[in-house]
């Protein structure tokens, strides 16, 4: 509701005490002639003593010419190279982890390890053949092409149902 009547003020709402602008002049030079009083050079506020810059140059020289007893640090050599061999130590067994070998090793993996878990866990012959290249799938490194007679026989004699394949 004030909002509306925002755009009709006449007035700035600030006030002046009556008289204030007759009387501004004269307290504006009372004020500027008590700052040049203060501000007055020859009473800067400032003294030295009598004869103070006859006597500084000796004083000065005698205090630096006095010797000073100094608080002298020992160096222990041999409590910095613990710290120092210590740390060294930390470090090299911490980067000796395990954790940090980037390739790990797989030759220790025997090969009835991993039939095993191929046969364990039904993995199907599909599954395994997505996971290797067109390269690795050669067919000479699967199948034996030893296929004389002697083998064929063997292989029927020890395998094959003979009454059934006499029969089909």
């Amino acid at each position: 509701m004030k909002d509306k009547k925002l755009h009709n003020i006449k007035s700035t709402g600030f006030k002046v005490p009556k008289d204030y602008f007759d009387s501004f002049e004269a307290s504006m030079l009372d004020k500027i002639q008590n700052e040049r009083h203060l501000n007055d050079i020859s009473s800067a506020g400032f003294k030295t003593p009598q004869n103070y810059f006859d006597t500084l140059e000796s004083k000065v020289f005698k205090k630096l010419s006095e010797e000073k007893d100094t608080k002298v640090v020992k160096f222990n050599f041999r409590q910095t190279m613990i710290y120092i061999s210590g740390v060294a130590a930390a470090v090299l067994i911490i980067l000796n982890l395990p954790i940090f070998e980037s390739n790990p090793s797989f030759d220790n993996l025997e090969t009835e390890t991993v039939e095993n878990y191929i046969i364990d866990e039904n993995i199907s012959s599909y599954e395994i053949a997505s996971l290797m290249s067109d390269e690795e799938l050669n067919e000479n490194d699967f199948v034996n092409y030893n296929l004389d007679k002697e083998n064929i026989e063997e292989y029927l004699l020890n395998n094959a149902d003979l009454e059934s394949l006499m029969i089909e």
